[in-house]
């Protein structure tokens, strides 16, 4: 079976509520979208440039300041309709993450090595810093219980992404001597 580009689906939900400029769209994927999508600027681009192609967003220019121009995208009904087809799909497989500190502890073999301690510290080191900040973020975003209303999804997903840290500090922690 193909591989679906799952990316242009996150531009258009993105651009779902409120236009954005390139910029605006990476900052996205550098705070909440990267929490369970990744892109880079060298995909995120020429996306974008696509769906203009396809009529699924168009864009606008702003002047930002005196003189800079810049460019804003926003979605476009046809988009719409396509972001929500994609929507409505069945989501039959789930994701394989790559994890690197996974993949190092298949390859532990003694329960005693020396080694352990040290990767567990590191990582329960790594997942309460990633924890404090979702709770902070949720903070912020959900203050008052209209945000929650109006941007549930983003809420639940970052609700799962605090459980899931809680989750493994506790395992690491279960395992660390």
């Amino acid at each position: 079976m193909a591989q679906k580009n799952i990316l242009q689906y996150v531009l258009l939900g993105l651009l779902k509520n409120e236009s954005l400029s390139g910029y605006d769209i990476k900052k996205a994927f550098e705070k909440d979208i990267g929490e369970f999508w990744q892109a880079n600027h060298s995909q995120i681009y020429p996306q974008l440039k696509k769906l203009n192609e396809r009529a699924l967003i168009d864009k606008k220019i702003v002047i930002a300041g005196e003189k800079l121009e810049k460019k804003v995208y926003f979605i476009t009904h046809k988009g719409l309709q396509s972001l929500n087809e994609w929507l409505i799909s069945p989501t039959p497989e789930l994701s394989i993450n790559k994890n690197e500190f996974h993949l190092k502890l298949y390859f532990v073999s003694d329960k005693d090595d020396s080694i352990l301690p040290i990767m567990l510290q590191e990582q329960i080191h790594l997942h309460k810093t990633k924890l404090m900040n979702l709770k902070e973020r949720r903070d912020i975003l959900f203050e008052n219980q209209k945000n929650r209303e109006n941007n549930y999804g983003h809420y639940l997903v970052l609700d799962y992404a605090i459980q899931r840290e809680e989750h493994h500090i506790a395992w690491l922690n279960h395992h660390y001597h």
